[in-house]
């Protein structure tokens, strides 16, 4: 009696679960079926998976403080001061509309940009930058690591502190673990650094009962004195990347921006801040903005869990519809949803040049696979791909007919969908675009064009791994 109870008991669950898979708003369907597949096939697990990782919640007592930080702050399309119109052409200007449906921030003018030539140089930048800085510096970063690179910064801002700037720095609790471990974060603490950390794990038992414990902040900011700010897709760390050294180096981008997009970076990093540390920044946020003359059209676009559904791929895709002549992208990780797909397939069938460049050894092997399944689709519809072979390609780019690009933290998969607080910056600029160009061009020149031919060589056992990955695609 006791086993019919207990499976009786089990199928109550698994139905239970299946019907909350079906119920919940926001889901395609192939994230409904690869989860009712797991809840089925894996009978204990797959419900134990589904409770810890099925849903996206941060947590009621999160989502509610971040809400009340939004609406404290100022309006993110009104910045203070007299901000120059954005000089956007005009068939490029519902990109911008996009962004902004996305977290607010309309297109500003009056930015310079410059692409940073390396890792190394970004950090030296970025250091000096520091040095120079006289009321305050603002840094949030996914990974923070306690080597070369994020010492640098580190002492940097210990100098800065000790001589009357005031100097936030804020990392996510579980990408910066090894920092917060380490002596260098009460060094920093001690020499009148304010430390913060977002998603604090907290006790990892205890931490589903209050949110994913794997939704994390993916950003990475830096706005010092208001007037300057840094955007791409670099950590603080170096380029050896030591955690994860057997895949370096890391090649990332960074640029670095003046004018009135460094206000809307400090908007994103104030509504961090003020909701994990509780300290109010809007003074911050009423002083007059700063722009240069004469200077190019930006736009902050940031993500999250609590953010729109379908943020990120709806800003892809619009990017991708947008193209007309070419379209460049770089990510090192592509587990795209259908209408991604679509999207990059239909550039390349409507006779836009579309090339994208994978790393050729990812960290991530089931991404790296999930991603591999895509190849056939992509060369059947004439979409270029190389895999770069000079370390893993962390730099995500996107570039439309050399005139609009898009560069921050965002990955083309579900987890920077769907899971990941995420910033990236759209510009509208030829210059910019171009140096943005020339640096994919360089890494396409360090690459390896992958063919038809060689997909169709490859063994059936990676065919069958690559696919059956892609069916986890939505739970990945």
């Amino acid at each position: 009696m006791s086993l019919w109870l207990n499976i009786g008991l089990h199928l109550a669950l698994q139905g239970a679960l299946i019907t909350r898979v079906l119920l919940r708003p926001h889901r395609d369907p192939a994230s409904r079926i690869a989860w009712i597949v797991v809840i089925l096939a894996l009978p204990v697990l797959g419900m134990v998976a589904y409770l810890l990782l099925g849903e996206t919640n941060i947590g009621r007592a999160r989502t509610t403080r971040l809400r009340a930080v939004l609406a404290a702050l100022p309006d993110p399309a009104r910045p203070p001061g007299e901000v120059p119109a954005p000089a956007i052409p005009p068939a490029h200007e519902p990109l911008f509309r996009v962004g902004q449906s996305i977290s607010g921030y309309a297109a500003c003018g009056g930015n310079r940009a410059v692409v940073l030539p390396d890792s190394a140089a970004a950090v030296a930048a970025l250091v000096a930058d520091i040095e120079a800085a006289q009321d305050h510096v603002h840094l949030l970063f996914y990974i923070w690591l306690p080597d070369e690179s994020g010492t640098a910064v580190a002492e940097a801002l210990c100098r800065a502190a000790r001589r009357g700037v005031t100097c936030r720095a804020m990392v996510d609790d579980l990408g910066s673990r090894l920092l917060i471990a380490s002596p260098l974060w009460p060094r920093m603490r001690e020499a009148g650094v304010r430390l913060g950390r977002a998603l604090p794990v907290g006790n990892p038992l205890l931490r589903p009962f209050h949110g994913r414990i794997d939704l994390r902040n993916h950003r990475k900011i830096a706005v010092l004195d208001g007037r300057v700010t840094y955007c791409g897709s670099q950590n603080c760390a170096d380029a050896a990347f030591r955690i994860k050294a057997a895949f370096a180096p890391w090649v990332d981008v960074m640029l670095r921006f003046e004018g009135p997009v460094a206000w809307q970076n400090q908007h994103l990093f104030a509504s961090d801040w003020m909701t994990y540390e509780g300290e109010d920044l809007t003074g911050l946020l009423r002083r007059p903005v700063h722009a240069t003359d004469g200077g190019i059209a930006a736009q902050v676009v940031a993500s999250g869990p609590t953010a729109r559904h379908s943020a990120m791929p709806e800003m892809f895709q619009s990017l991708m519809y947008a193209a007309r002549r070419e379209l460049v992208i770089t990510t090192p990780y592509y587990v795209p949803d259908e209408a991604m797909q679509a999207a990059l397939c239909a550039a390349a069938f409507r006779g836009v040049t579309t090339s994208i460049v994978f790393p050729a050894r990812n960290d991530n092997l089931a991404v790296a696979a999930a991603s591999r399944s895509y190849y056939h689709g992509l060369l059947g519809a004439g979409v270029r791909i190389f895999e770069f072979g000079g370390g893993l390609l962390h730099a995500k780019t996107l570039c439309v007919d050399g005139e609009v690009a898009l560069v921050g933290s965002a990955n083309m998969d579900r987890r920077s969908f769907d899971l990941n607080y995420e910033n990236n910056i759209l510009l509208a600029d030829r210059a910019t675009t171009a140096a943005l160009r020339a640096r994919q061009d360089a890494w396409i020149a360090a690459s390896r064009p992958v063919s038809e031919e060689d997909v169709a060589l490859w063994p059936w056992q990676r065919r069958l791994w690559n696919n059956a990955v892609a069916v986890l695609g939505p739970v990945l």
